[in-house]
């Protein structure tokens, strides 16, 4: 069995080398820099290491000066660019069943990567999120799996289509009319979660269907596939716990059940791992509210809120004992950090 971890396909970076030539740097120099080979991209397949790709997008953008570099490489993508994942998609009856089998083999693409459906009326919340790592922003790599998800989905509805809001986390770019221009003019910034708000219909469109023979053997192959990757429990656990999270009920328990098992089962495999529970939900914590604080400009009482703690109070204490200083405190020596580092990258 093979554990690959926060691996994912070397075509998540497809057209990144031309695309910082056309900005007149090496790119070369910057994959050096996160110990990346050239020869790696030029193999769609192959598997790298995730946070090295989210080093490498937010130093070009940094030093090139280009805050929509990761969608200048998404408007690039073509739903063949997910490999032997499109054919099954492409026979899809609707583009909601399309979403629906994407979000199974979503795994053998980026590792990393989750997102969930939310139906809500006439409308349906598509929330993508990235497994946090410690110290990394992630700005350039969340806006490259956004505009990547709506390529796919004007291949699969309409070209002309475009989903009724676009959402970030993160703070807004200094000039937004390049995320307006890619998406339309419905995109927001410092909101709860990261993806698109499409109408259900637009969802429940038929498609028409070719080569059902060609979709039978690339879902066999995509099922080897993942029977053959494997996952440990911690990653299982981290990715439910980011799911669950912001709905307050995060419990070992609620987790357990997701999975199929009993809680003292959990418990037992996580330990195995050299992990408990409470340690894991700390750590995503950890690292998710250094991204909001660090990224975003929402009010402490909504970072609380995302972290599923039940009052600013909870949330103080809590942050206070992991970080020996007030949220705001770390706000504030961690803006002059990045500061000085944007400098010394120019």
């Amino acid at each position: 069995m093979k554990h690959l971890g926060r691996l994912m396909r070397s075509a998540s970076l497809s057209g990144y080398m031309d695309l910082v030539r056309s900005l007149g740097r090496d790119p070369h120099a910057f994959l050096r820099t996160v110990g990346l080979k050239a020869q790696l991209l030029e193999h769609p397949e192959m598997l790298i290491p995730g946070d090295a790709v989210r080093e490498l997008l937010e130093i070009t953008a940094r030093a090139t000066r280009t805050e929509d570099f990761a969608l200048r490489l998404a408007a690039q993508r073509k739903l063949s660019a997910l490999g032997p994942i499109s054919v099954v998609l492409r026979e899809e009856p609707t583009p909601r069943d399309a979403l629906d089998t994407l979000g199974r083999y979503l795994k053998l693409v980026n590792a990393s990567l989750s997102f969930r459906l939310e139906d809500s009326g006439d409308m349906v919340i598509l929330r993508e999120d990235l497994l946090p790592s410690p110290g990394l922003p992630m700005r350039q790599s969340m806006e490259l799996a956004v505009g990547i998800m709506f390529r796919v989905l004007t291949e699969l509805i309409d070209p002309q289509w475009r989903p009724q809001q676009v959402c970030f986390t993160h703070r807004p770019p200094a000039d937004v009319s390049a995320h307006r221009a890619f998406f339309g003019r419905h995109v927001k910034f410092n909101q709860d979660f990261n993806g698109l708000v499409c109408l259900a219909a637009d969802l429940r469109k038929p498609r028409e269907s070719g080569d059902q023979g060609a979709a039978r053997f690339a879902r066999e192959y995509l099922e080897a596939a993942l029977k053959d990757r494997g996952e440990s429990t911690r990653e299982a656990c981290r990715e439910l716990i980011l799911a669950l999270m912001p709905g307050g009920g995060c419990t070992a328990q609620e987790v357990a059940r997701h999975l199929r098992v009993d809680r003292r089962t959990l418990h037992r495999r996580l330990e195995a791992e050299g992990f408990t529970f409470s340690s894991l939900l700390d750590h995503v914590r950890s690292d998710l509210v250094k991204r909001h604080l660090r990224d975003s400009d929402l009010p402490l009482s909504e970072v609380a809120e995302l972290l599923g703690f039940s009052g600013p109070s909870s949330f103080s204490h809590w942050f206070r004992n992991h970080f020996g200083c007030s949220a705001s405190q770390w706000s504030k020596q961690t803006a002059g950090a990045v500061a000085q580092g944007a400098v010394r990258a120019l």
